[in-house]
Formats: structure tokens, C-alpha cells, sequence
């Protein structure tokens, strides 16, 4: 039987966190294994109505309707983040935060749906979301997904609290925290959002906002050079192929792969670091 992950770390990370049903007819087989179709079907990208439930399940298995039914139950309840700020909390002295980097990524909507608009650059529909991501590039916190046609500056005061609201859910302080953002991010509001929440913003300049030799912000140049690693996440994130291109109609079920991805990227490289 294929496992994205390994089973006991499936049992005790993920399925140990999720809320347990108070009413209805508890599931037929082991929630881990529910859990392992749902992690194939994000890494493999394979429509749902393609999962192979017979290799996936080790006695009679689930329809693909099943495992989807469950799915979209833990996505709306939030249960997917839930777990993963947890494994953030329980795992927070494996993170390196002497700096953090944010960025925003556009990904293509094959679909339409929720928070889904036309984007010149990517020439077709695509959804921006914020991501944040520690001095590993090991992922952290998202934003609210929006619209293709926002820029990475939209509503960026109430993007920037849900940000920093998952960090400090799992008890993760923010003031202090150095964080780099290129010259898309370089805006008075954004520094000012920043300040009021103690965060050190090492932003690139953006020379649309005038001459850089007559601005005196801080800029740490040798500490920018580290923001390679969020594009290293970037392709993390793309290895995985119901991100790669957005499928999902609902920004629920798009929200519940994201943070599905957080918790497979983190428990991977805690249990190499062990």
C-alpha cells in the first residue's frame, strides 16, 4: 500500500488533531488511510473520480466520493490549519527564525472559481495568495486568497494580520522577526503595518517610488540575499501537483491542500534534521 508520508507519522501529526464526529456513522476504515488517499491526491494531482482507492486502502476501500466527502468536511471546519499551526507549536524549536521571508505567488485556475480573475503577466486566470516562510524556506503561515488581478499590496493590512495571526495561534511571537520582501512589497502602508507589529520589513526598494539615494529606510542587502530560499519553497510547493495548477473551485478545498503541503514539506525535513 502506497503512503505519501510515513503511516505512524501520519497517525500521530495529522490524524491524532483532527476533531472527532459527534454524530453520524464513524468511517469504515482507518482515518490514516483516508488522510494518505487525500496526501496522493495532492502530490499526484490525479482527478478525484481517478484516485486508485484499491491501492490505497488495505481492506475493502472507500469510493472516491468518500474520501472526498471527507476532505471538504476537514477543509471547511478549518481542521486542516487547525493541525497545522499544532504541528508549528509542537515543533517550533526545529524553525529558524533569525529572518523570515515573504512573497506572493499566482497560480493558474484550470477551472474558474472562488477568488479567481485574469492575469496579464501569467496571460490567463490564476488566484495570489501571501506566503511566508522561515530562514529554511520551510513554509509558515498564508494569506487569504484573492483575485489574479491583485497585486501582492491589496488589502494588505487585513493579509498581513492573517499572516501573523497563524504564527501567534502556534504561539509564535512575531515582534522581532526580520523579514525580507522584494520591491513589489515596498509601500508606506505595508512598512507602517510592519512597524506597528514590531516586524523588522528588510524590502527591497522599488525605484517607481521615487530615487533610492534620497530614501532612508532600512535595507540589509547581504540579509535580502538570503530570500533565495522562498523561492526554493516555491518549487516545493510545486512538486506537488494539485497546487501546481489550481483545480478546486473553492477556496475551502484550495486553503486545505496549501496547509496540507505545509505539514508534508515540515514533517519531511523534521524527521531528515532527527
Amino acid at each position: 500500500m502506497y503512503f505519501v508520508l510515513d503511516k505512524d507519522m501520519i497517525e500521530k501529526e495529522i490524524v491524532a488533531h483532527l476533531p472527532k464526529q459527534s454524530r453520524g456513522f464513524p468511517p469504515t476504515v482507518p482515518e490514516v488511510e483516508i488522510v494518505n488517499a487525500i496526501l496522493y491526491k495532492l502530490k499526484s494531482g490525479v482527478h478525484w473520480n481517478l484516485l486508485p482507492v484499491g491501492a490505497l486502502f488495505s481492506g475493502k476501500p472507500l469510493s472516491w466520493q468518500s474520501v472526498y466527502h471527507h476532505f471538504r468536511k476537514w477543509s471547511v471546519s478549518g481542521a486542516w490549519k487547525s493541525c497545522w499551526t499544532g504541528l508549528l507549536e509542537r515543533h517550533g524549536d526545529r524553525l529558524d527564525l533569525s529572518s523570515v521571508d515573504l512573497d506572493g505567488s499566482h497560480t493558474p485556475a484550470i477551472r474558474g472559481g472562488q477568488c479567481v480573475e485574469y492575469q496579464g503577466r501569467k496571460k490567463r486566470k490564476t488566484t495570489n495568495a501571501l506566503y511566508l516562510t522561515d530562514r529554511q524556506g520551510l513554509p509558515l503561515a498564508m494569506s487569504e486568497p484573492v483575485s489574479g488581478n491583485h497585486n501582492d499590496l491589496f488589502d494588505i493590512e487585513v493579509q498581513f494580520e492573517v499572516v501573523t495571526a497563524t504564527l501567534e495561534d502556534a504561539h509564535i511571537s512575531v515582534e522581532g522577526l526580520f523579514m525580507n520582501a522584494d520591491a513589489g512589497f515596498d509601500s508606506k502602508d505595508f512598512r507602517s503595518v510592519c512597524a506597528e507589529k514590531e516586524v523588522h520589513a528588510n524590502i527591497c526598494l522599488n525605484k517607481r517610488n521615487g530615487s533610492t539615494d534620497d530614501r532612508n529606510e532600512y535595507f540589509d542587502q547581504e540579509l535580502y540575499d538570503e530570500r533565495y530560499a522562498v523561492e526554493r519553497t516555491n518549487a516545493w510547493m510545486d512538486s506537488f501537483r494539485s497546487l501546481l495548477n489550481r483545480f478546486d473551485t473553492t477556496i475551502e478545498s484550495w486553503k486545505g491542500f496549501n496547509y496540507l503541503a505545509f505539514m508534508v514539506i515540515a514533517l519531511k525535513k523534521f524527521t531528515k534534521k532527527k
